[in-house]
């Protein structure tokens, strides 16, 4: 359906915009589940060049490479091996895909990282990347025996220990594995993940405006609501309202009964008046992510139900906002918070999902709101807060913000709803 035939002609309830908590609780938002765009998978995989040109500075990514190279020395490894993947795009500016044929970036604890690619890629890479070392293997040829040689460039004598970039295939640690005979390989997320856990001022920026697009869309989307429109039209439309605003995007749509499925699919009835919708959304910024849920009501009252547990929706999210203290909260504690709101509120086996997960270049990365995980939030990280009620056959609430843990703070990145 095309957008110009979405008619406004209905009231929204649950959607206005709050007064601020205060800075260090937040702008508010809602905070919601996952669905955003790779769906938190290690590799998006290739988008098309213009969109992968490194658009911050090359100082950035040598900065990047320094951090990298300290964390890798504070744990004694002598490299670091990343095939394509977000992990890869961190360090390079751009994402050139996975293959049958190897791509990967070689970089040392000590001396200059290097790509190892095939012959007729060197220039792609060198042209969007911000490391300009390329080293092509022919077809015909092992490429990598060409990995055993930078490796043996670094650390010509003796083995050593490789951090593997975590998404890696198997395949390609055993081909790596054969080629350097007596090195240990270990698992790199505990370097990766320190690298991007915190967030740099101009990562923040980006996040920041993905945020601002992505609000203005789910605005302009649900202004353009009308009876009898689909699940899909309203997606659609969706992810039109964000690429106008520049961004790529889109999101879950969600109606009624629908709305009871935190990761229901654009498949349910058309919409009718007095009805709950949802939807969650996000869109990326050279590279970085957005994700925020709202949940409002179709028709000209909400209902007392719909009131209710709405409302200790937005409940539940303030008190894991007020919660959170730099370098003292835990991950798992926020969950609680929220999760206690719920549950006093008779509908704890409803809230089927962890509170929130960390956002950055993945939709879904560390940290992960959730008991079990002791890590302490640290000024810099950017997270969401997305608790949800949903009751099968009837209808779901979810409100999802995205956050900064600050110096005094959480500061709400998004705008927070209003209590209806």
């Amino acid at each position: 359906m095309r957008a110009s035939k979405f008619i406004r002609n209905d009231t929204f309830h649950g959607f206005g915009r709050a007064d601020n908590i205060g800075r260090t609780a937040g702008r508010g938002q809602d905070d919601g589940a996952a669905g955003v765009c790779d769906g938190g998978r290690g590799d998006r995989g290739a988008v098309p060049n213009a969109a992968q040109e490194p658009t911050l500075a090359p100082e950035v990514f040598s900065r990047r490479v320094e951090r990298a190279q300290a964390e890798l020395n504070s744990r004694k490894l002598d490299c670091l091996i990343a095939t394509p993947s977000t992990n890869y795009e961190y360090f390079t500016g751009y994402n050139p895909g996975r293959s049958e044929r190897l791509i990967a970036v070689v970089l040392p604890a000590i001396g200059k990282p290097v790509v190892v690619c095939p012959a007729f890629e060197v220039e792609r890479i060198k042209q969007h990347s911000a490391l300009t070392d390329a080293r092509g293997w022919e077809e015909q040829e092992n490429p990598y025996k060409l990995v055993r040689s930078v490796v043996r460039e670094l650390k010509p004598h003796g083995n050593g220990v490789i951090a593997l970039e975590p998404t890696t295939s198997y395949g390609v640690y055993v081909a790596l594995a054969d080629q350097l005979s007596g090195w240990k390989f270990v698992d790199g997320a505990p370097v990766t993940e320190r690298l991007r856990i915190v967030k740099a001022p101009e990562e923040l920026a980006l996040i920041r405006r993905a945020i601002e697009i992505t609000e203005a869309a789910i605005a302009a989307t649900f202004a353009q609501l009308a009876a009898q429109v689909t699940e899909r039209d309203v997606a659609q439309l969706l992810s039109r309202e964000m690429q106008q605003r520049g961004a790529p995007g889109g999101g879950l749509v969600q109606f009624g009964p629908s709305s009871a499925l935190p990761h229901g699919g654009p498949a349910g009835p058309k919409l009718e008046r007095e009805t709950v919708v949802l939807i969650d959304a996000g869109c990326r910024v050279a590279g970085y992510d957005s994700d925020i849920t709202r949940t409002t009501w179709f028709g000209d009252s909400p209902s007392a139900e719909f009131r209710k547990v709405f409302n200790l929706v937005h409940d539940a999210q303030t008190a894991a906002m007020q919660l959170g203290r730099p370098l003292y909260t835990q991950c798992q504690e926020m969950d609680r918070a929220a999760r206690t709101v719920i549950r006093d509120g008779g509908y704890g086996p409803c809230f089927t999902h962890r509170l929130g997960h960390g956002l950055g270049m993945d939709g879904h990365e560390p940290p992960y709101l959730v008991e079990g995980n002791e890590t302490r939030l640290e000024p810099g990280m950017v997270f969401t807060i997305e608790p949800g009620i949903y009751q099968l056959g009837k209808f779901g609430v979810r409100i999802e913000d995205d956050c900064l843990m600050t110096d005094t703070g959480v500061e709400v990145l998004s705008h927070r709803v209003a209590k209806l």
